[in-house]
């Protein structure tokens, strides 16, 4: 999960290759998230029954990018509104490529070495915590301390 106004990772799920990735998507929403932006391999989160059954979960405005073979073409004189909206929500959803990307590029993690589950979670957590880390730094901001 990585937070739209920041592009900060805020929360990181690591699941077998053969879990689908709407199982684990419920534990990367938080308490104040009001709109969740996915690609279509989240397509019908908003109907999954832990959604449904939680009264904040199941207020959220779900934006999730449909596939593109569901947007009908139209004719080359006329606007395209519906891949024009699909592109407004590719456009803020992109903010989570970024810790990505520093992530391959930076830190030359490229690959993935079976490690077992719990392994390759404590790299990736450790990982993109340095992401955010080197954000913050190349953004001249610090971590604000943690009240409570």
């Amino acid at each position: 999960g990585v937070d739209a106004g920041t592009g900060l990772v805020h929360s990181v799920e690591c699941t077998a290759a053969n879990v689908h990735d709407i199982v684990p998507a419920v534990k990367n929403i938080r308490e104040d998230d009001e709109v969740v932006y996915g690609d279509s391999g989240y397509l019908g989160l908003q109907n999954r029954d832990e959604i449904k059954a939680d009264k904040h979960l199941s207020s959220i405005d779900y934006r999730v990018n449909r596939r593109p073979s569901s947007c009908q073409k139209v004719s080359s004189n006329s606007f395209d509104w519906d891949r024009y909206i699909e592109h407004r929500k590719s456009s803020v959803r992109c903010k989570v490529e970024h810790p990505y990307r520093i992530i391959k590029i930076i830190f030359g993690f490229r690959k993935t070495v079976y490690r077992g589950i719990y392994k390759n979670g404590c790299r990736l957590f450790m990982l993109f915590a340095s992401a955010n880390l080197y954000m913050l730094a190349g953004a001249k901001r610090t971590l604000a301390p943690v009240q409570g």
